[in-house]
């Protein structure tokens, strides 16, 4: 459905009928029109207000545009009117988390109205854990994932939360030998998991013994490649990957190009990848096609990251208030004992879930004045370029896909990443250790170009000094990370504006 369509379905709504008002608004969510939904409604929540199915409605155009506060109110009324709805209770527990509300009691309710509905299971393990309950979270899903060791979210969740509380991430999947023999999607998941906790020892081993026991399959010799070369065994990752057509499959591919720009082959890397980017929707390909130009100095690495203009830092103290009110209150939802498995934090903890999607008056005052950096920082973007992942045609809605808070201790940092998936990131600076007389002027800086573990010959095209009330914004696809620093705390918010929909053209 094009904006054009849509506008025309909008124009012609049925607001008299709430059977076809009802499916048509679920038309447009689907079709990731919410923005055109909320006012219309809106209006129906209140001409049929004793229709659940409205107020539903409401609350999930609300929630895909951000506003937490109108989804909660919307959720909680569509309960009041059909308490037993399982649906409609897990919406209002779901956005009651989001929104930083109590929320256990909620899921619980959803639970016994669907007991078999394992995202309700996980919803009120995140809920345990936000208010403080991790040890109940680990149990409930250890004794969950015990009676079902092949559910996969679950065991994910568990590792996971684990390993954010400073416990073993794998020990419990480990013991599963049984399932892991019989199961590739379980099988899968702990190589996963294997290296998000950086282990590759253990992600090499099961390789090995996957490969015993369901054959040498696609995703097993290209997982192999990819743990080989992530180990530094180069001769032994080219024969894996020169197994397989990789031309054919974006994550694939994301995995050799990745392999041949260690292997210092640039130009196999482009020549891979050149032919692919057009065709990847979600990006990945873009951070690896940018460090294989620029290693051969070609001069389509300009174009692609070299307009100044993609980077742009915004002080907003002043707008926002009071920085010290918003660094309690971050420090009180660092509950977690060590970094999440997935993510680039290292020495450090990563709050849970969308940080901007609290309604607490402080983060309301923070969303209001972040989204309005981003929005001067798109107003002074250069002009449309046909396939270029950030200048893009269409900029509009701008929603935000993801935020989070990020508490760093000595020698903290973040590895060298990117956000592929999103179309602007970000780092906001919170709290911020004394500079060190001894330390290097760049210790603690935000570097963006960098990937020292894949490209070390290529030194950043950007640093920046963070400052307290600073808000750094860059291109998702563009290489970030930071430098250790050697004492104190550095808090920062972050957060990732979701690529707009864009048309054939754009």
């Amino acid at each position: 459905m094009t904006k054009q369509e849509a506008m025309d379905i909008v124009s012609q709504f049925p607001n008299s009928d709430p059977d076809a008002a009802f499916s048509t608004g679920v038309r447009l969510l689907k079709a990731d029109f919410p923005e055109l939904l909320l006012p219309i409604a809106q209006k129906l929540s209140k001409n049929f207000a004793n229709d659940p199915r409205m107020h539903q409605l409401l609350g999930l155009a609300a929630r895909a545009c951000g506003d937490s506060d109108i989804a909660l109110s919307a959720f909680r009324d569509a309960c009041r009117i059909s308490p037993s709805n399982a649906l409609m209770a897990h919406s209002y527990a779901r956005a009651a988390l989001e929104a930083g509300n109590p929320a256990i009691s909620l899921f619980e309710r959803a639970s016994q109205l669907a007991p078999q509905d394992g995202t309700v299971l996980q919803g009120l393990a995140s809920a345990l854990f936000h208010e403080g309950r991790s040890s109940e979270a680990i149990a409930l899903l250890e004794r969950i994932t015990d009676a079902n060791p092949l559910w996969s979210e679950g065991q994910r969740d568990l590792a996971h939360l684990r390993g954010q509380m400073g416990l073993p991430p794998l020990h419990r999947l480990a013991q599963k030998s049984t399932e892991l023999r019989q199961s590739r999607e379980l099988t899968r998941l702990f190589i996963t998991l294997s290296l998000e906790a950086r282990d590759l020892e253990l992600a090499s081993a099961t390789v090995a013994e996957a490969a015993a026991n369901f054959g040498e399959e696609d995703w097993l010799v290209i997982l192999s490649g990819h743990i080989q070369s992530e180990l530094g065994w180069i001769a032994e990752a080219d024969a894996n990957f020169s197994k397989r057509n990789l031309a054919t499959n974006i994550e694939d591919a994301s995995l050799y190009a990745r392999h041949l720009i260690r292997a210092s082959r640039p130009r196999e890397a482009a020549s891979l990848l050149e032919p692919l980017v057009g065709m990847d929707r979600d990006h990945m390909l873009w951070p690896y096609l940018s460090l294989a130009w620029r290693l051969l100095n070609d001069e389509r690495w300009q174009w692609l990251e070299g307009d100044p203009r993609l980077i742009g830092t915004y002080n907003i103290a002043k707008k926002f208030g009071d920085m010290n009110g918003l660094a309690k209150r971050l420090r009180e939802l660092h509950v977690s004992k060590a970094e999440p498995l997935d993510q680039s934090v290292r020495g450090g903890t990563q709050t849970d879930g969308n940080l901007l999607l609290r309604t607490e008056p402080v983060f309301r005052r923070l969303r209001r004045a972040l989204m309005a950096a981003v929005d001067e920082h798109v107003r002074q973007l250069p002009a449309f370029q046909a396939n270029h992942p950030t200048l893009l045609k269409n900029r509009e809605p701008r929603r935000i896909s993801g935020s989070w808070s990020v508490r760093l201790s000595q020698t903290g940092h973040h590895v060298d990443h990117v956000h592929s998936q999103g179309w602007l990131s970000s780092a906001f600076y919170v709290a911020l250790p004394p500079k060190s007389t001894t330390a290097d002027q760049h210790d603690g800086w935000l570097t963006l170009g960098e990937c020292r573990e894949l490209a070390p010959s290529l030194a950043p095209y950007k640093l920046v000094e963070p400052k307290v009330g600073q808000l750094v914004l860059f291109p998702s696809t563009m290489w970030h990370g930071t430098r250790p620093f050697p004492s104190g705390e550095r808090m920062s918010v972050a957060f990732d504006v979701a690529r707009p929909r864009q048309s054939k053209a754009g």
